[in-house]
């Protein structure tokens, strides 16, 4: 396993425990975005990131990301399919009522994250990258 899959293993294992507070694996010119779903946009920075992603997962409660599976896109980038597990706080609709199957791309360079780019739309990750599942 190469060093860039090891590092983005490493993160969703502690994403699936619900871990969230954990970010030296960050560039601190992280470049976040959401490029579809609820909440689209794009954030700059560790601060940047962390408002983004709050914006995401404060409608869910014992919100977590799974991994299904991960692929290496070339020497700087991971693809991570993964699905979601948690239940609205308002509705207590679960994850699993709805479609929660999608993609992380992480792009790494010098052992660290620069560029993190979440969809909730699988089939939009894949077609972005030109890949088919």
């Amino acid at each position: 396993m190469s060093a860039n899959l090891d590092l983005v293993h490493s993160i969703l294992a502690s994403w699936e425990r619900g871990d969230f507070s954990a970010s030296e694996w960050a560039h601190p010119a992280i470049e976040y975005v959401i490029a579809d779903g609820p909440s689209p946009g794009a954030w700059k920075g560790l601060d940047g990131m962390a408002e983004g992603a709050k914006a995401n997962i404060d409608a869910w409660e014992e919100f977590r990301f799974v991994a299904d599976g991960y692929r290496e896109l070339d020497d700087e980038r991971v693809l991570a399919l993964v699905h979601w597990v948690g239940h609205g706080k308002r509705s207590g609709l679960e994850l699993g009522q709805i479609r929660s199957e999608g993609a992380q791309i992480f792009h790494v360079r010098a052992g660290r994250v620069v560029r993190f780019a979440h969809y909730w739309d699988r089939d939009r990750a894949l077609a972005d990258l030109g890949l088919a599942e």
